[in-house]
This record gives structure tokens, C-alpha cells and sequence, in this order.
């Protein structure tokens, strides 16, 4: 199977799971299982879509998407309750799933447009936007909000494919690469808790003292 497109299937199954273990920390109903593994699963791939113009979207041109993604959701359905600590997992599962899409939405805007720049925002934007969707709707504290690194993650991810591709590697070879440099970013930071510095505030001036 092309290499890019097993990214593609991984990260459709990797965020549906997480998806799904939303619903499961929120009691869902088997449709609500269902409708989360769907938006989560195919979330970023959409966005990406929509701004390079590949219309229809990759699960509206193969509906095959769609399953993995039904089916994902049934089987965590089923199995939610075996997991002790289902947030837990669904960071983990988060971050293969943001590695795999980084790659791989890389890998596509750099197909479609041959920009660099381009390259890297869409795989940020195919592999950060579904889990958002999902915390979003599930009314869980956003991946952007926690202070591990996430979004640089993604980035990293995104210009180790563009800079191998760039340089002649194979796609299999660059998407390995990048796979690996995002989710040693993103798994160091859930391990070891790496994160920038935060903004701090400061008192603000005094109207005397602006000249």
C-alpha cells in the first residue's frame, strides 16, 4: 500500500479512537460514539481538503473512511470500560494520530502545491484541527490549552517530511522520519512535560508615565 496513503487510514483510525474515548468519559449513546469518531477521524483531513481545493473531500471520494470510522467507534464502544484511564490513553492515542497526519497532510500540500510553507501549515492543520473538533464538542479541556507542546509537535513533524522530501528521500523514508520527530516531541512533552514559557502579565503603565 502507498505509504501515504496508510498515513491517511492510520490517522483516520488513531483520532476516531480518540474520538470515541471522548464519548465513552461522557456516557455517550452508540450515535454519539459513532458521530465523534467521525468528526475526530476525518476533521483535519477535511479542513486540509477544503483549503487545497480537492473537492470532494477524501471521505466523500471513499467512503471506506467512514467505516474504519464506524467501526472504530464500536469496537471502543465495547471496550471503553477495560481501560482504566481513558484520558490518558486518548493523549497517547492522540499523539500517533497527530504524528501520522502531520506526515502525511505535509505530504499532500507539498503534492499539491510544491510550497514548502504550504507543506508544513497543512500538515499542522490536518494533524491539530480534528482533535480541537473533538474537544470542542465533547467539552473537554482542548489540547491547545494544556501546556505540553502540541501544535510544535505537528510542526515538526510537518518540515522533517518537507526538508527530507526536499532533499530527495523516498516518501516512505520521509514520512518515517517525520513520524518519529513528532511524536518524540509530542510523547516527550506528555512524559516529561515540555512547554515554553508562558505569557506572564505585567502591571499596566500608569497614564503619568506615557510620554
Amino acid at each position: 500500500m502507498n505509504p501515504i496513503l496508510l498515513l491517511d487510514y492510520a490517522g483516520v483510525a488513531v483520532f476516531a479512537a480518540t474520538g470515541a474515548l471522548a464519548a465513552s468519559r461522557k456516557q455517550l449513546d452508540i450515535i454519539g460514539f459513532l458521530f465523534l469518531a467521525a468528526v475526530t477521524g476525518t476533521g483535519g483531513g477535511t479542513l486540509r481538503d477544503v483549503l487545497l481545493g480537492h473537492l470532494p473531500v477524501f471521505w466523500v471520494a471513499n467512503p471506506a473512511y467512514m467505516l474504519v470510522c464506524a467501526a472504530i467507534g464500536v469496537i471502543v464502544f465495547f471496550t471503553a470500560h477495560l481501560v482504566e484511564s481513558r484520558y490518558r490513553l486518548l493523549l497517547w492515542l492522540d499523539a500517533v494520530g497527530l504524528a501520522a497526519y502531520s506526515a502525511m497532510g505535509a505530504a499532500k500540500g507539498l503534492a499539491a502545491t510544491g510550497s514548502p510553507v504550504i507543506a508544513i501549515i497543512m500538515g499542522v492543520l490536518t494533524a491539530t484541527f480534528g482533535g480541537i473538533l473533538r474537544d470542542l464538542l465533547a467539552g473537554e479541556p482542548s489540547v491547545l490549552l494544556r501546556p505540553e507542546i502540541y501544535v510544535t509537535a505537528a510542526m515538526a513533524g510537518a518540515a522533517v517530511f518537507t526538508l527530507a522530501a526536499l532533499a530527495g528521500a523516498s516518501t516512505l523514508a520521509a514520512a518515517i522520519l517525520a513520524v518519529a520527530a513528532a511524536f518524540l516531541v509530542r510523547g516527550g512533552a506528555l512524559r516529561f512535560g515540555w512547554s515554553f514559557p508562558a505569557y506572564r502579565s505585567r502591571p499596566g503603565r500608569r497614564p503619568e508615565d506615557i510620554r
